[in-house]
């Protein structure tokens, strides 16, 4: 595969330090930015961003994710590794990933969990961490980045 042009937040710097900034909001609001990285990997495996899988379970593992989570994330479900906040984000990632997937994207019972394990403040935060992580991942898929190139 060859990249279509370069990713456009590196075309278009102002681009890049406004998602740069809006990534940072999360772990700022206080959620940890090794689960965060498990909800990057989540979504990018849904939208197919082989960019993003690439470097997320690498940051992820370099912030002490187990192979054990890493590995099983796309069968979070079945897999035992994952507390029941955990499992609530994982529901709302595959949900606002997946819009168009359904009549109701985001269903009341999905939602309804989040509020159970997370406040106000961490509840948004977890909303703008999956809007992030979208974001880059239709910056990579519209214009073909290839992944292996850039390694964190």
């Amino acid at each position: 595969m060859q990249e279509r042009m370069g990713n456009p937040a590196l075309v278009i710097p102002e681009a890049m330090q406004a998602l740069a900034a809006f990534g940072n909001v999360p772990a700022k609001a206080g959620l940890s930015p090794a689960f965060l990285e498990i909800i990057y990997l989540r979504a990018s495996q849904i939208n197919g961003c082989g960019v993003c899988i690439d470097g997320h379970w690498r940051i992820a593992r370099k912030l002490g994710e187990s192979d054990e989570r890493l590995f099983s994330v796309a069968g979070w479900r079945d897999a035992p590794y994952y507390s029941d906040a955990e499992r609530a984000a994982l529901a709302l990632t595959e949900a606002v990933t997946r819009l168009s997937d359904r009549a109701d994207p985001v269903p009341d019972e999905v939602w309804n969990e989040c509020t159970r394990h997370y406040d106000g403040k961490s509840l948004a935060a977890l909303v703008i961490a999956i809007a992030n992580i979208n974001v880059w991942n239709r910056l990579n898929v519209a214009t073909r980045q290839v992944a292996g190139q850039w390694k964190p």
